[in-house]
């Protein structure tokens, strides 16, 4: 399983990289190496990196629920 969630973070981390280019610089990096939004590897890559966040997600509920022990 830590196997799992450090991939899951190294995914989230570059999803948060790609729409910070596409918030600074309007620069699709997903899209630009993989022929558009709407190419099939794009939403595989779009669709990977989402579910990565949701393991993060249930990552940090873990991480406060034991702060909350302490």
């Amino acid at each position: 399983m830590k196997t799992l969630q450090t991939i899951a973070l190294f995914l989230t981390i570059i999803g948060a990289l790609n729409w910070g280019m596409v918030g600074l610089f309007k620069i699709d990096l997903v899209a630009t190496l993989f022929d558009g939004n709407d190419s099939i590897i794009s939403r595989i890559i779009y669709t990977v990196i989402a579910i990565a966040g949701l393991i993060n997600i249930g990552l940090l509920i873990e991480q406060l629920s034991r702060k909350e022990k302490m």
